[in-house]
């Protein structure tokens, strides 16, 4: 159980990216004042949960609905969240977590708190696939519930993150922001293939895939 609730919390934390993020979030709200940079981050968090949850409560669901297997999940979306590290690896922001200059034109706080902090910063396709991974593969009520509590714990986090991001950024600076960047790239990238492994070692239970128990 603690190993699957570390495995949880380091997936949730390397795709979010909180003390990444915080350079992005001080960006698109350093014109507004500071009860307005509160609630943006508050709903920016809140957004991007529901969203989460509304994939892990239903993931089985839409498997069923589209035909689609675990497996083949696992395999796609391991692919995807490899592509969002190795973006993060080299320092660099995924296309699929950071939306150009062009979509985030307008400073109305309530659409920066949704777009695009919620989604697709925080709750973009890579959260969305790690949560639906990880949910995918329990049975149990109380398995989503532990795989929610611990996504709102990375979303305190985060809050707390992007309230004091000024403060973050100047004490970090540009460098430890970006050598903390490519970390996260480094877990996600492990993660990301895991799930392919365990996406391979389903669809092909025959072959001795990224276990030695089929030795």
């Amino acid at each position: 159980m603690i190993s699957f609730i570390l495995q949880i919390f380091s997936g949730f934390l390397a795709i979010m990216n909180p003390i990444g993020n915080v350079p992005v979030f001080v960006s698109l709200v350093e014109e507004f004042d500071e009860s307005t940079r509160k609630k943006v981050a508050q709903k920016a968090v809140v957004a991007a949960f529901i969203i989460c949850a509304l994939f892990v409560i239903a993931g089985n669901f839409i498997f069923r609905f589209f035909g689609i297997t675990l497996p083949a999940f696992r395999i796609a979306g391991g692919i995807l969240v490899f592509l969002i590290a190795y973006h993060l690896l080299r320092g660099k922001p995924s296309r699929q977590h950071h939306p150009g200059e062009e979509e985030h034109e307008e400073a109305d706080p309530d659409s920066i708190a949704i777009t695009p902090l919620a989604t697709p910063i925080l709750s973009g396709p890579g959260t969305i696939t790690t949560a639906m991974s990880f949910a995918g593969a329990r049975t149990h009520f109380y398995d989503l519930i532990l795989i929610l509590a611990v996504f709102a714990v990375v979303c305190l986090f985060t809050y707390l993150c992007f309230i004091y991001g000024e403060a973050i950024s100047q004490r970090l600076g540009r460098t430890r922001i970006g050598v903390i960047t490519r970390l996260m790239g480094l877990i996600l990238a492990v993660i990301a293939v895991q799930m392919v492994l365990e996406g391979l070692r389903e669809a092909f239970p025959y072959l001795a895939i990224g276990t030695s128990s089929n030795s």
